[in-house]
């Protein structure tokens, strides 16, 4: 913690058991057809306290908010429009390691993303996998093959 922020702490006028928000940006998923529906989940969005900005992407069917709220409260004002909502499951696939695993790979997904899932591996049985460490320097019989 440095000088400016202890400075800030001391100086701020929230009461002490309050702490403020963490700025953070919230990702969505809504399902909208019209230019009707992306206006009323937009309207929704932006009236909860603490939002700096909304950004709806029709095409992807995703919902960004960013500024000083709580994730379940902005799912929550969603839903109360009448959409079906959920969190952004989706990430970038350069990101994952085996994006095309049945686990990883959706198609309903918009291009450019795979499911968001705990890394998904190939079996440890892969012919692959089993050449690639074969040879690796962190394999301790890999002396005695050479």
């Amino acid at each position: 913690m440095g000088v400016l922020d202890h400075l800030f702490d001391l100086f701020e006028t929230t009461p002490r058991g309050k702490k403020r928000k963490p700025m953070q940006t919230v990702d969505i998923k809504v399902k909208m057809d019209c230019d009707g529906c992306e206006r009323k989940v937009r309207k929704a969005v932006s009236s909860i306290r603490g939002a700096k900005s909304v950004e709806v992407n029709r095409k992807q069917s995703r919902v960004t908010v960013t500024g000083y709220v709580d994730p379940n409260k902005v799912l929550k004002k969603v839903k109360s429009t009448g959409k079906r909502a959920e969190f952004w499951p989706y990430v970038p696939y350069n990101l994952v390691a085996y994006p095309y695993v049945a686990q990883a790979y959706d198609k309903k997904a918009p291009s450019g993303y795979v499911k968001n899932v705990v890394q998904a591996l190939p079996s440890p049985n892969a012919t692959d996998e089993r050449l690639t460490t074969l040879f690796s320097d962190e394999n301790p019989n890999a002396c005695s093959i050479m």
